[in-house]
């Protein structure tokens, strides 16, 4: 775990030093998050809540309320072992395309709201000391859907939202629900 966070630590610095470079003036703006992963319906029943983290390039043009996201996601929840306290966890590292609509408010406004989905790749992994060697990860499409809200500040904007996953998976569909809090830098808001 200390890689992984090593490797966004330094995935925020390089991102936070390229979007001081950003003209407010620009539709694009890089951010990055993370929050509580969700598993629902027979997800749930598997795993147990976890984390993830979250960066993202978004282009918002200032002329229309519609705009596009491209993000990557690492997420981590243990496996529900019933109680027989293996070192299991369910690794998923998704990619998604979305497009983002801001609802239109006044230019005084800090507060913007707005609607995200799209469609994304997404790999599941199983990690942990107890994990069989024999287990390869797994890779399916999906789609995503929800809302969130920025909230603009200084030089930055700092967004909440959550987001309905659902991945085409042999057998029941694997379905969760990130909620992430984070910052974007550049774009001169959303």
């Amino acid at each position: 775990m200390n890689g992984v966070v090593k490797s966004l630590a330094v995935l925020g610095f390089v991102l936070t030093s390229a979007a001081v470079d950003v003209s407010a003036q620009t539709p694009v703006s890089f951010g990055l998050g993370g929050g509580v992963t969700i598993p629902t319906g027979s997800t749930g029943d598997a795993l147990k809540t976890g984390w993830h983290g979250i960066a993202m390039v978004r282009f918002a043009p200032a002329t229309i309320p519609v705009g596009f996201q491209i993000d990557g996601m690492f997420h981590r929840l243990s496996v529900d072992d019933g109680g027989l306290d293996l070192d299991l966890k369910t690794q998923i590292i998704n990619g998604t395309a979305n497009v983002v609509f801001s609802f239109p408010v006044s230019e005084e406004t800090r507060f913007r709201p707005y609607l995200i989905g799209g469609v994304g790749i997404y790999n599941f992994d199983l990690k942990g000391d107890d994990a069989p060697t024999t287990t390869e990860s797994e890779t399916d499409f999906g789609f995503n859907a929800g809302a969130g809200f920025d909230v603009s500040f200084g030089g930055g904007t700092f967004f909440a939202e959550g987001r309905f996953h659902n991945v085409f998976s042999e057998g029941d569909d694997a379905k969760f629900i990130p909620v992430s809090v984070g910052v974007r830098f550049g774009g001169g808001g959303s």
